[in-house]
């Protein structure tokens, strides 16, 4: 065995000294740009160019190793280039553990700063203050739907949206001990109780449940407080040294978050895209139709229609919307120009690549 073994690990030793040496050729042309871009005022973070080269890694992959851990690997090496010309920092929903959290390193690697925020809207504050260059919010998820107070707050915030990311949902039932003995109460964001709400119905139906600002916060009370379950993702049982009680609880196999990244900056078009609106229609019959009509006659694909209460007391709404496409597309920015023109509020939240996943 050790006689076959040792030519394969001369080889693998011999690829790893050229994996090295590329690696740092690599970063040194990234210093290299990163005093082009000081020298022009340029941004440090690109998310069209970064999820084109993760698109390029997939589709010239020839094998065995997968699209996807090729995209992680590619990921963490841009991250680490990025930070020898500027460490980013992010602000996103904490505290540490969250799924947030997770979508921060889903977006932009590990070699970023992060500044772990105390609700949604504290998130938006240090972005808008330049606290953080970046933050991440989630925006809908597939079993509950939208986010409420991350629609509000994009209303009106002078950020846009720049990136997108998709993150499975994996719900886990977690104790100090690793099992259910003395426990009184099931803590968890009011979003995973009731992602989860017919898995506990037949499990622990007489256990009490109390909904906590997030599921990280949940792992972090279940650490100190024997007397508390916490519904929360691998990630924050690893950090709190939490024993797993059931894996996969979610009752929706196929559960999804979607975040946005959101920030100063515009992100110019990657070839795969999304732009994300905010509208309100005139009090006038048939005037919704009017408004997605001009989506419809320059062809342009709308993936999501939602209407959220303006809260003026008037029974008025504003209607989310999503439509395949950057705002510097043709057919896309004529569609907006008409939707611009029929509408009684008008704002382009973002256009930003669509996440990988």
């Amino acid at each position: 065995m050790t006689d076959k073994l040792t030519p394969l690990r001369i080889q693998i030793d011999a690829i790893d000294a050229q994996i090295l040496d590329l690696l740092n050729q690599r970063a040194k042309v990234a210093q290299e740009v990163g005093h082009v871009k000081a020298e022009t005022g340029a941004p440090v973070f690109r998310p069209e160019r970064e999820a084109q080269v993760l698109r390029g890694v997939a589709e010239r992959n020839p094998g065995p190793m997968g699209n996807a851990e090729l995209q992680t690997i590619w990921r963490e090496i841009m991250s680490a280039c990025r930070a020898l010309e500027k460490r980013v920092t992010v602000a996103f929903l904490g505290p540490a553990g969250t799924y947030s959290e997770q979508a921060v390193y889903e977006q932009f690697g590990t070699a970023v700063d992060v500044l772990a925020c105390s609700s949604i809207d504290e998130v938006f504050r240090a972005t808008e203050a330049g606290t953080a260059e970046f933050g991440v919010v989630p925006v809908e998820n597939s079993t509950e739907g939208a986010i409420g107070r991350t629609l509000d707050l994009l209303l009106h915030t002078p950020l846009t949206i720049s990136g997108e990311v998709s993150l499975a949902v994996r719900h886990s039932l977690l104790t100090g001990s690793g099992n259910m003995d003395g426990i009184t109460a099931i803590c968890a964001h009011a979003q995973a109780l009731a992602q989860c709400q017919i898995w506990l119905n037949n499990n622990y139906p007489e256990i009490e449940r109390i909904a906590v600002s997030s599921n990280a916060e949940a792992a972090r009370m279940a650490r100190d407080d024997h007397g508390i379950a916490a519904i929360a993702g691998e990630r924050a049982g690893v950090r709190y040294s939490l024993g797993t009680v059931k894996a996969n609880i979610q009752d929706d196999p196929h559960n999804r978050t979607r975040f946005a990244v959101i920030g100063q900056l515009q992100a110019g078009p990657s070839g795969e895209d999304r732009t994300s609106l905010a509208l309100a229609a005139p009090h006038k019959a048939g005037s919704i139709y009017r408004l997605l009509g001009s989506l419809a006659q320059h062809g342009v694909s709308m993936t999501r229609f939602e209407s959220r209460p303006a809260r003026t007391g008037t029974w008025e709404y504003y209607f989310y919307v999503d439509v395949e496409g950057h705002v510097q597309n043709p057919a896309v920015a004529k569609a907006l120009d008409e939707l611009r023109s029929n509408a009684a509020f008008f704002k382009v939240l973002g256009s930003y690549p669509v996440s990988l996943t």
